[in-house]
């Protein structure tokens, strides 16, 4: 299918051939008929794209800081890896649209295949050919309701929230500054609702059309212009002044929050739509007491995945206009002809056409604001098309072939840039649930095909070992399947999340005959612990070890913080602790006590080895960004080791410690790559021996439920 994409680095915009998305439970898959341009939104990101790599960091100085910080825990080579990968990669346009449904998941049977919708969200409502969108950002339109006005919907939303953050009442009077086509949405919602509304732009074009929607003034922002519509407004409000000024203006200037301060009246409300300025006039603000308000989104849902991906509404009695809401209310008011959109569509253009038009937009060469891009005119189906190999693999040798499912950061950061490099690998196939992620794996690393549908890829016979780096939720499901297709499988931590699951792969190894598994425990492997280890030998004794993680604070948006569906943080990255002591001490885990710490995801828990050793981990988040992450400290038989980060390793076994030193943060992922290629090309045994991985994910289980009893638990 096609899809309209941006890569962040270059600023190249483009029109891709992808695979078309899946249809999943709690959405529906929907074939696009128009989706709008958003010409605020849109156009400010392609203007970002194409910054130097100075004018982003200027642009985007919160993403300069979180840099910072990983390079001061991860060395420069990997931060840079990391920024590298997500900036050179295709990102979406798009999020207001309005199709047909095409396939329905389950949870969602509320549609039906061939219902006219429309959709939002900026990961969902793409410009593409066809988007799977979940339930609550998606509402049937009404018979009567043209498609293309429709495709409003979403920016309409936008607007009607900033009007309900307004509180607007009958007889009202208010300003909109800036009337691009947010604030022509705001211009109507306001008429409609008995507001008597001014506006300014700098487009004298707008003015006139917001003036035909029924604006009572409109004028330019300079003074001339500011001053005739402040005397419009004075005269028509007795002397008051508006009742609310609604900024839906963007760029770098402080001209609309200062002219929002002269034109308000006495305790008006002043409601931030766009991406303003706002350097306030303090005295300005203060003397007449105004009430600065932020409008977010489609409204009341927006940003929270248990409402927008789990399709957890809210009550009405308790949020009455929630953004799916206001998407039904928008499109309620077309169909009943109180407001008018038809008006504000400029242009139509076949999506084939999506470079040129913003080309043209960026220059202000397309006169207007409502913008389209419309789709092939294709009978209704079930399905979507087959996506079929995209390019089949022509490799120039023979290798080991691979197949992956699932290319995210870390798989496109760590692990597919090593692979590509090593010699005797044939990446075959790659398949991702979101259509630009295959797109781009293939782009960056030459995958011979692409596809939306993992079974594309466990069921490949061509395929020698497959890699799972999917969310933490689908690994030993993914895992099962693949060994049972004979082929083997590394899957990236965790292996799984409950005793149940584990045992699940536990029987499918038994039943097969095939434990050619490997799991992404990658600090074994690192070549300066692996050198401490050598350099402190054997003790002759016990062991006691010390393991402090400087987790960090998660993001507020990270799914790291869905532990109902992905588990604990400490379960999806612990086992690389538990697996490092163990590997360490030659010994497996036998039993585990946990105790939360002082922050939420905090764990302290201590580990006793078969061999009588003892180790201790101290996973926390409490501490300083700058702060080095890992920190291993080894002792027994008169002796000390310590890691410091992967950057320094020392051990006293004399009077002096020996000291060596890395330039890199280098955590084992090429080394631990490597052994797995050598052993799938070789028929070796895998590098981490079966029964490790299994007490390692035990242990890593264990804690969880020794955090839960508040007592020991057997592994």
């Amino acid at each position: 299918m096609k899809q309209v994409a941006q890569n962040y680095k270059s600023g190249e915009l483009a029109v891709l051939d992808v695979p078309p998305p899946g249809c999943a439970p709690g959405g529906v898959l929907i074939r696009s008929l128009y989706s709008l341009i958003s010409t605020g939104t849109e156009l400010m990101k392609v203007g970002e794209a194409k910054l130097s790599m100075l004018g982003k960091a200027r642009a985007r100085p919160d993403q300069v800081k979180k840099v910072l910080d990983t390079v001061a825990q991860q060395g420069m080579v990997n931060t840079y890896k990391k920024v590298m990968n997500k900036l050179d990669s295709y990102t979406p346009l798009g999020y207001s649209l309005c199709g047909v449904v095409v396939e329905v998941g389950a949870g969602a049977e509320e549609f039906s295949v061939g219902q006219l919708v429309a959709a939002a969200g900026n990961e969902f409502a793409l410009h593409a050919e066809y988007n799977w969108v979940p339930l609550n950002l998606c509402v049937p339109v009404p018979d009567g309701v043209p498609a293309e006005q429709a495709a409003f919907s979403t920016v309409g939303a936008i607007a009607m929230q900033g009007v309900r953050q307004a509180e607007v009442q009958l007889g009202d009077t208010a300003v909109v500054i800036g009337l691009g086509l947010v604030g022509q949405l705001v211009v109507r919602l306001l008429v409609a609702a008995g507001v008597r509304v001014y506006g300014i732009d700098t487009v004298e074009d707008r003015c006139r059309l917001a003036e035909k929607a029924g604006a009572l003034h409109c004028s330019s922002p300079d003074e001339a212009g500011v001053a005739a519509l402040e005397r419009s407004l004075l005269a028509a409000s007795n002397g008051l002044g508006a009742d609310h000024i609604l900024l839906a203006a963007g760029g770098h200037s402080n001209g609309p929050v200062e002219t929002a301060a002269r034109l308000a009246r006495d305790r008006a409300r002043v409601v931030d739509i766009g991406k303003t300025k706002l350097d306030l006039p303090w005295n300005a603000y203060y003397d007449k007491e105004l009430d600065l308000r932020f409008s977010r989104s489609y409204g009341p849902g927006r940003y929270d995945d248990r409402y927008e991906l789990e399709g957890i509404d809210y009550p009405a009695g308790y949020v009455r206009w929630t953004e799916r809401r206001n998407l039904a209310c928008f499109i309620d008011l077309i169909a009943r002809e109180q407001i008018d959109v038809g008006s504000l569509i400029a242009g139509q253009f076949p999506i084939t056409d999506a470079t040129n038009v913003y080309q043209q937009l960026s220059t202000n060469t397309l006169p207007g604001v409502g913008f389209l891009f419309e789709y092939p005119n294709i009978p209704p189906e079930t399905t979507p098309p087959a996506p079929a190999a995209i390019r089949p693999a022509t490799p120039t040798s023979a290798g080991v072939r691979v197949g992956f499912v699932g290319a995210g950061n870390y798989a496109s950061s760590m692990l597919l840039p090593r692979l590509q490099k090593g010699s005797g690998v044939v990446l075959g196939r790659v398949a991702t649930n979101r259509s630009l992620s295959a797109a781009n794996a293939q782009r960056r690393f030459g995958f011979g095909a692409v596809s939306t549908d993992a079974d594309e890829v466990l069921n490949d016979a061509s395929l020698d070992a497959v890699f799972v780096v999917t969310r933490h939720s689908s690994h030993a499901e993914l895992a099962c399947r693949a060994l049972a297709t004979g082929k083997a499988v590394f899957v990236e931590k965790p292996l799984a999340l409950t005793d149940d699951e584990l045992d699940q792969i536990v029987a499918t190894v038994e039943t097969t005959g095939n434990d050619r598994l490997m799991v992404g425990f990658n600090r074994r492997f690192a070549p300066l612990l692996t050198d401490l280890k050598d350099r402190f030998g054997d003790p002759g004794g016990n062991l006691s070890l010390r393991y402090l993680v400087n987790a960090g604070k998660l993001d507020s948006t990270s799914w790291y913080l869905d532990a109902g569906k992905e588990g604990s943080r400490f379960a999806g990255e612990g086992g690389h602790f538990i697996d490092t002591l163990g590997w360490w001490l030659n010994s497996l885990p036998t039993e585990v006590y946990a105790v939360p710490g002082p922050d939420a995801g905090d764990v302290l828990v201590t580990l006793r080895f078969a061999n009588g050793s003892v180790g201790t981990i101290s996973y926390v988040g409490g501490g300083n960004a700058r702060f080095p992450k890992e920190t291993i400290d080894i002792t027994g038989g008169g002796r000390n080791g310590r890691l410091d980060n992967f950057q320094s390793a020392s051990v006293w076994t004399g009077r002096k410690p020996s000291t060596r030193k890395s330039r890199s943060t280098d955590k084992g992922q090429q080394h631990e790559l490597e052994r797995f290629i050598a052993a799938v090309r070789t028929g070796g045994p895998m590098p981490i021996p079966f029964d490790s991985l299994v007490a390692t994910t035990r242990a890593t289980i264990a804690v969880d439920r020794s955090i839960a009893s508040g007592k020991p638990e057997r592994v």
